[in-house]
């Protein structure tokens, strides 16, 4: 990361805590760490109205940064913020989003203060716009993913169960540079890798906030691929993350076993035309609302809108940005507040899951740029047959 680019963050945070008349902001997560510094460790960022950050490190103990101070526990801050002769907080916001209960309450004991507003949400809407840098590594991601999934249908054998063909793409990813896993924003988003939805256990409900459910192979976990041989006759959706980077891209496709009923075909050309839709109008400005809206209208006209985004369960989005975290703002609802802006990286899946048969659809990463939408995720779009 570039010290322009550094400074430029810094800055906008900076001006948060000045306009919410606060005193200072400890940053702590790991995705916002790595936002700031290009790195992560444990411990925090402290940043003032004005001035560079403070790093106080508890690990790794060799962490080269001049902005580095070292620490055992949060309690000794005050007397490391005297010695540098800054003032302590008595307005301190902090990610309460992230933080639990405990860690909220020592950091506000050893800083002696009751004043906390969260910051995580304002930071969240700071990493919506990418840099040109951050965006390059999604469209370097985009680039890896989709030499992966065009190894796809040389992976499937006859009579493998979902689990087994997840397994093989798994091993492409990491052969490719897959991260091996991805991180994600807010409760009940466990996963590992990504999905794979097989049949009807499309269909299958879950606690976990993904777009499509699945039961899982455990209690545990109970999301995606639970063991079910591939049949003919039936589709397999394929949602595996593009954890390539640190910032990371989206992108699911579809495929049959054998052969797929004629409804298949049409509600998966629906799903593509939802997307061709979106792209002729939506550009800089356009309400994210208005963009879910068109995706149901659309669905609606063709009979399928109760398939739409499920059956059993139906999810109530079509899309979410992307970058550090799987699911970063802006959301794709009816109710979304947000509109479209140049730098966002965005990721839209309408799809539908058809009863007896399974999931259809697609999901692409597009970049906004002043002349809308410019899909980065550039694999075959149709219903590709597996054999």
């Amino acid at each position: 990361m570039s010290n322009g680019e550094r400074n430029s963050k810094l800055e906008s945070i900076q001006s948060i805590i000045i306009n919410k008349q606060m005193d200072g902001c400890i940053i702590s997560s790991p995705v916002n760490q790595f936002w700031l510094c290009g790195y992560i460790f444990d411990g925090y960022i402290y940043i003032q109205p004005k001035g560079p950050a403070i790093l106080f490190v508890r690990r790794p103990f060799n962490l080269k940064d001049d902005r580095a101070v070292f620490l055992r526990k949060p309690e000794q801050i005050p007397e490391l913020l005297q010695q540098m002769k800054h003032p302590l907080p008595s307005h301190l916001m902090m990610e309460t989003d992230y933080l639990s209960f405990n860690a909220t309450i020592r950091l506000q004991k050893a800083l002696k203060t009751d004043n906390v507003v969260n910051v995580s949400s304002d930071l969240r809407n700071l990493r919506m716009i990418k840099t040109s840098v951050e965006l390059a590594q999604i469209k370097e991601s985009a680039e890896i993913h989709t030499e992966v999934y065009k190894r796809i249908p040389s992976l499937y054998k006859k009579g493998m169960t979902d689990l087994e063909l997840q397994i093989e793409i798994e091993r492409e990813m990491r052969l490719h540079g897959s991260i091996g896993i991805f991180r994600s924003f807010g409760e009940n988003m466990d996963i590992f890798m990504g999905s794979l939805l097989a049949g009807d256990n499309a269909q299958a409900a879950s606690p976990f906030d993904y777009a499509l459910g699945g039961e899982g192979i455990s209690p545990i976990l109970p999301l995606g691929a639970n063991g079910s041989i591939l049949k003919s006759g039936t589709t397999i959706m394929i949602d595996m993350a593009g954890n390539y980077r640190p910032y990371m891209d989206d992108m699911s496709r579809t495929f049959a076993i054998e052969q797929a009923p004629d409804i298949a075909y049409f509600a998966h050309e629906v799903s593509i035309k939802i997307h061709n839709t979106i792209k002729a109008f939506a550009k800089p400005g356009t309400s994210c609302s208005d963009i879910y809206n068109t995706a149901l209208e659309i669905a609606k006209e063709n009979n399928l809108d109760a398939y739409f985004m499920g059956t059993e369960q139906q999810a109530k989005f079509i899309g979410h940005g992307v970058g550090l975290e799987i699911n970063e703002p802006p959301v794709f609802t009816p109710r979304s507040k947000e509109t479209l802006a140049v730098g966002m990286a965005i990721a839209l899946e309408p799809k539908f899951v058809l009863p007896g048969i399974g999931a259809v659809g697609i999901e692409n990463t597009y970049i906004i740029n002043e002349n809308g939408l410019e899909n980065i995720t550039l694999c075959e779009e149709e219903l590709i047959t597996l054999k």
